[in-house]
């Protein structure tokens, strides 16, 4: 296939002119021709000399500016062409000229304007239908008003046409601008939800890592099979979030079908509510004891809120065992008609609710977030009872 040719923007601008510039030469040298080789024995016109071809010039040169100046155009051409029928040469080769000078005001002047100089332009005209042949008077009147509606209604259809290219123009431009802004929040909002799976993945995982560090270095000498269970957690939590980690990319790269391909089909291994005792076993092996209940007649959540609900118990865990390493935690899941409720709760020491987001403010936040996407809100603070407690609540019907 051939390449499309395109012009550069100099050659674009340039064209209109050019073309205007050989319209004016051409018709100018048509019209002469016309004049000079007019059959004129009845005598109904003046002879023609060298000022009939000055003014002829003057009609029609000018044209090659018509678009930069087009009021000044067609008030020198109506002036020229005046005086040209007032000394009565050949009348009909300058209406060609006079009506382009007055269709590119029509096309391009506001309409108050453009009827002023409608009336100025049918004039002209008219006063050189008084040159027409004997017999075909009346029909020269009818003639040059015909043409002067018809350029005038060209010409402002033109306009019109121009100034809805112009409104498209802008539109398409706003329109080009607010699907740039959409990108663009598109673009922050996924990251957004990268950094909150990050951060509650690396996080949680890090933080059992750290507690069970720490058990096997002090008791690696006096309790050797206590400092074994601990790197075998150690070992179990790193293996874990690599695997949460090579599964967030595939989704990045491929999508959520490859990535459960990549899984074997298996729809329990993505995180979820069906993971929930394997995460508090985790959690029990960095020392904190964990009660899970769960309440209602439970069903099937949707992907996004069952990934959601289990990320926001997985961080408040997270906190936990950050915060009150012996503590006591219980985690609570209760399925009503209308919505599913979460609440994690510890015995320990009660947790600043600004320190809940960690060093970088992500941990509050983040769960906060996660709930507004479906809806949801979750609420954190101390216990009734002492201790802390978060609260999610996400809405979701079992009808749905």
């Amino acid at each position: 296939m051939f390449a499309q040719r395109t012009w550069s923007p100099a050659v674009r601008r340039a064209f209109p002119q050019v073309a205007d510039l050989v319209y004016a030469v051409v018709s100018l040298g048509i019209m002469g021709t016309m004049l000079r080789n007019l059959p004129n024995s009845q005598g109904y016109w003046r002879h023609t000399d060298v000022w009939a071809y000055v003014l002829l010039a003057l009609v029609y040169l000018p044209l090659a500016v018509r678009r930069r100046a087009p009021l000044t155009v067609l008030i020198g051409t109506a002036a020229c062409a005046l005086c040209y029928l007032t000394l009565a040469y050949y009348h009909p080769v300058v209406v060609c000229g006079l009506c382009l000078a007055f269709y590119t005001v029509a096309a391009r002047c506001p309409r108050r304007l453009v009827a002023k100089c409608a009336v100025g332009s049918l004039l002209v005209l008219l006063w050189g239908t008084r040159l027409a042949e004997p017999g075909i008077g009346p029909l020269s009147v009818v003639f040059v008003t015909v043409t002067v509606a018809v350029t005038w209604v060209t010409g402002d259809r033109s306009r019109r046409l121009a100034e809805r290219g112009e409104r498209l123009a802008v539109l398409s431009e706003q329109l080009r601008l607010e699907q740039e802004e959409k990108a663009q929040r598109a673009v922050m909002a996924e990251r957004m939800n990268i950094a909150r799976e990050l951060h509650d993945v690396v996080a949680h995982h890090v933080s059992a890592i750290s507690v069970q560090t720490g058990l096997a270095g002090y008791v690696f000498t006096s309790d050797p099979g206590t400092a074994r269970e601990a790197l075998e957690t150690i070992a179990g939590s790193a293996h874990e979030a690599m695997a949460e980690m090579r599964r967030m990319l595939v989704v990045l790269k491929e999508g959520t079908e490859r990535a459960q391909e990549e899984e074997g089909g298996d729809h329990t291994a993505a995180p979820g509510l069906g993971r929930l005792d394997q995460l508090a076993r985790r959690v029990e092996a960095a020392g904190v004891s964990v009660d899970v209940r769960i309440t209602g007649a439970s069903f099937a959540l949707p992907p996004g809120v069952d990934l959601c609900v289990f990320r926001v118990i997985q961080e408040a865990l997270t906190n936990v065992m950050k915060h009150a390493p012996a503590a006591n935690a219980s985690v609570a899941v209760h399925f009503d008609e209308a919505a599913v409720r979460v609440r994690v709760a510890d015995d320990g020491q009660a947790i600043p609710v600004a320190t809940t987001a960690g060093p970088g403010g992500h941990g509050l936040i983040g769960m906060r977030e996660r709930a507004g996407v479906y809806g949801g809100t979750v609420t954190a603070g101390p216990g009734p009872q002492g201790g802390f407690e978060v609260a999610l609540m996400v809405p979701v019907s079992r009808d749905r």
